[in-house]
């Protein structure tokens, strides 16, 4: 299946399978020209069928200093397109302090961020669906979403979103307003109880998973085999798995499922997608891309059917693998993961 439906208070949103991640496109010291990132979102919006959109996730602090620079470029891509708008289901994070990453549940923040969301799209296109990047611990979750869900009632965003959160919480969320969708991070090197508690509570609730990084922030492609391939200023030089101590371990699994896609005939990030998918028919792969010739080779992946027995040779990599060095540095409590 390479599409997928959405729930939203408005009525189904059929969207692609594989979603489309556009942070790296400006979250930099030097965001990326216009026309490159313009031309990797015309790609993912051209390869889908007829009535079906393309799920894009954006960022209100995905740029320089935490600054606007994502929703800046959305605008700018729908102004000079917008024949693309409605073929595209637009979602952002935010809910942060303005220009920082500290989580900010409280109702004047979540209206200072959605608002500024708002208005850098400028009209240009409709925010699909909003979410707070993470649960503010020192708010209570009711008071962040029930804010949402006036935006919602006043058709200012179209529907609510969560992210980084626990399956408790997703359903706690859930009674104070429908979820449409919730994004964690899932893919072939980081997919556990946390995981699989979410999912199957999303799939019981016709909530969709967004499974941001589903190629382990491009290590599962192959490419990076020391941190001389990771350019300086990019964030993933400051993550554990990338240390020069646990990238030659890591690099275990990737020789493993490099085997795999080779034996099948296709790329080893097409292959981690396509496993993320088979996760079940509500779950999106978001893979991040800035060029058109990835995004078009991202979403191969979701196209890709497995048979039972190559699903098990995935599966058996992915169970034995033994990985070292956490996803983020510090704590998951610090890092407001799984809240």
């Amino acid at each position: 299946m390479s599409t997928t439906t959405l729930t939203t208070p408005s009525g189904p949103v059929t969207v692609n399978k594989v979603a489309h991640g556009l942070m790296l496109m400006t979250w930099k010291v030097q965001p990326n020209p216009d026309e490159q990132s313009f031309a990797a979102i015309k790609a993912g919006i051209d390869s889908c069928p007829p009535g079906v959109k393309m799920f894009l996730n954006g960022g209100e602090f995905y740029g320089p200093n935490f600054g606007t620079a994502n929703i800046e470029m959305i605008s700018r891509f729908f102004e000079k397109y917008p024949e693309y708008a409605d073929r595209a289901f637009l979602s952002v994070k935010g809910g942060n302090k303005a220009n920082d990453l500290t989580p900010d549940g409280s109702e004047e923040n979540v209206k200072r961020s959605v608002n500024a969301v708002l208005e850098k799209l400028r009209g240009k296109k409709k925010l699909d669906l909003f979410q707070c990047a993470r649960v503010d611990p020192n708010t209570p979750l009711e008071v962040s979403l029930g804010v949402l869900a006036e935006f919602v009632k006043e058709g200012k965003i179209g529907s609510i979103g969560m992210s980084e959160v626990k399956a408790e919480t997703l359903l706690r969320g859930h009674k104070v307003h429908p979820i449409t969708a919730v994004e964690i991070e899932v893919s072939p090197w980081e997919y556990g109880p946390q995981q699989k508690a979410v999912i199957k509570a999303a799939q019981e609730n016709n909530i969709a998973v967004i499974a941001y990084s589903p190629i382990g922030r491009g290590f599962l492609t192959g490419q990076i085999k020391s941190l001389d391939d990771i350019p300086e200023g990019d964030f993933r030089r400051m993550l554990p798995r990338f240390q020069p101590e646990n990238m030659s371990k890591n690099f275990e699994i990737v020789e493993k499922l490099q085997a795999i896609a080779k034996e099948k005939g296709i790329t080893s990030a097409q292959l981690s997608i396509a496993w993320v998918s088979s996760l079940g028919p509500h779950v999106l792969p978001l893979p991040g891309s800035s060029h058109a010739d990835r995004t078009v080779e991202n979403v191969g992946g979701g196209k890709v059917q497995f048979t039972s027995a190559e699903l098990a040779k995935v599966n058996e990599v992915i169970e034995n693998a033994v990985l070292s060095g956490s996803r983020y540095p510090g704590s998951d409590e610090t890092m407001h993961l799984w809240s």
